[in-house]
C-alpha cells in the first residue's frame, strides 16, 4: 500500500473523558481551579524570589526557572482541556496538535534536566560549602539553566519530525491532548521504528537525568551521614527534602506513562497518569517548595510586613 492511498488527516478529535459524561461539569471546575492556582502560585513564587534579596541565590534561581516551566507546560495542555469540557466537538488542527506536542514535550524534558541542575546545586552546597559561591557562579548557573532547554527542545524536535512523517489514518485521539503515545496509535503502518526512536528519546531523558539526580543524592546522603551533630544532619537534609519530594512525584508519573513496554495498549492508564503530571504536579510544586521551605516562608512574611508598613 502506498502513501497516496492514505487519507490525509487535517483535524484531530480528542476523546477526552467521554467515558464519564456526567463528570464534565465537575472536571471543568476542577481543572479550571487547578490551572488558575498553578499560574498564580508559580507567578507568585517567581515574584517573591525577585522581590526578596535574600532569595537571590542559585537555589532560588533554579526554582524560579522551574516555576516558569510549570506555568508554560501546564498552559500548553490545561486551557484546551478546560475548553473541551464545555464543547461537543473536541477538535484541534493538525498543525495545532503538533505545536502543542512540541512545546509540551520540550518543556517536560527541560524540567527533567532542570531538576538535575537543582540536584547538582544541592550537591555543591552540602559537599563543597566553602567553594559554593565560586563553583556556582552566575555564568555556571546560567548554563545549568539554559542547557536543559537546549536538550529538551532538541528532543522534542526529533519527536515531532519522526511522528509527523508517519501516515496517520485515524483522526480520533484517545487522549485529552496531543501526546506522543496517543499519536503513534493512529499510524496506518507499522510504526515500530518510530516507536523505538520515541522510546529511546524518552528513556534517555528520564534515565540520564534521573541518573544525575541519583548520583548527586547518593553523594549528598553520604556527606550528611558524616556530619556528627544531629541538628547539622537535619539542617542539611531539610535543604534537599523539597527537591526530593518533587523529583519522586514527577518521575514516578513519567516513568509509569512512558517507559512501559507497550504504551498503545494502556492508553487509559497513561491518560490518568498524564493528568497527574500535566495538571496536578505544576500546581503542587509551589506548595512543595514553599510550605516545606523556611526561607520562602520568611521571605513571604517580610514582603507582607513591608506592605503593612507602607
Amino acid at each position: 500500500m502506498t502513501e497516496n492511498n492514505f487519507t490525509k488527516v487535517t483535524v484531530f478529535m480528542f476523546s477526552g473523558f467521554s467515558d464519564h459524561p456526567e463528570l464534565q461539569v465537575s472536571l471543568f471546575l476542577i481543572f479550571l481551579f487547578i490551572y488558575l492556582f498553578t499560574v498564580w502560585g508559580n507567578i507568585g513564587l517567581i515574584l517573591l524570589i525577585r522581590i526578596d534579596s535574600q532569595l537571590h541565590t542559585p537555589m532560588y534561581f533554579f526554582l524560579s526557572n522551574l516555576a516558569f516551566i510549570d506555568i508554560f507546560y501546564s498552559s500548553t495542555v490545561t486551557p484546551k482541556a478546560v475548553v473541551d469540557f464545555q464543547s461537543t466537538q473536541k477538535s484541534i488542527s493538525f498543525v495545532g496538535c503538533f505545536v502543542q506536542m512540541y512545546f509540551f514535550v520540550g518543556l517536560v524534558c527541560s524540567e527533567c534536566f532542570l531538576l538535575g541542575s537543582m540536584a547538582y546545586d544541592r550537591y555543591v552546597a552540602i559537599c563543597n560549602p566553602l567553594l559554593y559561591s565560586v563553583i556556582m557562579s552566575q555564568k555556571v548557573c546560567n548554563w545549568l539553566a539554559v542547557i536543559p532547554y537546549m536538550i529538551g527542545f532538541t528532543n522534542s524536535l526529533i519527536s515531532i519530525c519522526v511522528i509527523s512523517s508517519l501516515p496517520l489514518c485515524d483522526p480520533y485521539i484517545n487522549h485529552f491532548f496531543c501526546d506522543t503515545t496517543a499519536l503513534l496509535a493512529l499510524s496506518c503502518v507499522d510504526a515500530f521504528s518510530t516507536e523505538l526512536v520515541i522510546f529511546v528519546l524518552a528513556g534517555f531523558t528520564l534515565l540520564s537525568s534521573l541518573l544525575i539526580i541519583t548520583f548527586t543524592y547518593v553523594t549528598i546522603i553520604s556527606a550528611i551521614l558524616r556530619i556528627q551533630s544531629a541538628a547539622g544532619r537535619w539542617k542539611a537534609f531539610s535543604t534537599c527534602a523539597s527537591h526530593l519530594t518533587g523529583v519522586t512525584v514527577f518521575y514516578g508519573s513519567l516513568i509509569f506513562t512512558y517507559l512501559q513496554p507497550d504504551n498503545t495498549s494502556s492508553l487509559t492508564q497513561a491518560q490518568v497518569a498524564s493528568v497527574f503530571y500535566t495538571i496536578v504536579i505544576p500546581m503542587l510544586n509551589p506548595l512543595i517548595y514553599s510550605l516545606r521551605n523556611k526561607d520562602v516562608k520568611n521571605a513571604l512574611l517580610r514582603v507582607i510586613h513591608r506592605k503593612h508598613l507602607l
